[in-house]
C-alpha cells in the first residue's frame, strides 16, 4: 500500500495540453454556453461551489458532483417551467426521480439541513401593545 511519502506527483502538464474545461476555460464541452439551460447551468454552478467556500477551495471530485447537482436542478426547473405553461405531460415519475437524485447528490456535496427557531406568533393583544407605544413615542406603525 503507498503512503504519502511514496506517492510521486505527477508532472505539470502546461495548459496547452489539457482541455478547456480542465483549464476552466469552458464549463460546457460541446456547448457555446448561450443557451438559457446553460447558462442557469453557470449560475447554479458558481451558486453552489461558493456555499460550499469557493470553487477554488473544493477538490476535482467536489467540483464534478457540483456539476451534476447542477444540471439536474436546471433539467428539473425546465420541466417546472414547462409544467407551468402547461407544455405538454407532466411526467411525475421522471421528475420524481431527478429530484431525489439531487438530494443525494447535494447531500454527498456537504448540503445540510439546518433548523431555525421559530417564535411564537404575536398575539393581537401584543400587536396592539405594539402599535399603541410606537404613536406613543411617535414612530409611524
Amino acid at each position: 500500500m503507498e503512503t504519502v511519502e511514496t506517492i510521486t506527483q505527477l508532472p505539470q502538464r502546461k495548459p496547452t495540453h489539457r482541455s478547456r474545461v480542465s483549464n476552466g476555460n469552458k464549463l460546457l464541452p460541446l456547448a457555446d454556453g448561450r443557451s438559457v439551460t446553460a447558462r442557469r447551468f453557470r449560475d447554479l454552478y458558481e451558486d453552489i461551489g461558493a456555499d460550499l467556500g469557493g470553487l477554488d477551495q473544493l477538490s476535482e471530485g467536489q467540483r464534478q458532483l457540483i456539476r451534476r447537482a447542477a444540471m439536474l436542478s436546471a433539467e428539473c426547473e425546465k420541466l417546472e417551467a414547462m409544467a407551468a405553461r402547461g407544455e405538454g405531460e407532466f411526467d411525475i415519475e421522471a421528475y420524481g426521480q431527478l429530484t431525489d437524485r439531487l438530494g443525494r447528490c447535494l447531500q454527498r456535496i456537504g448540503l445540510e439541513r439546518r433548523a431555525r427557531t421559530v417564535d411564537a406568533p404575536l398575539t393581537l393583544k401584543q400587536i396592539s401593545e405594539h402599535i399603541k407605544a410606537e404613536r406613543q413615542s411617535g414612530a409611524a406603525p
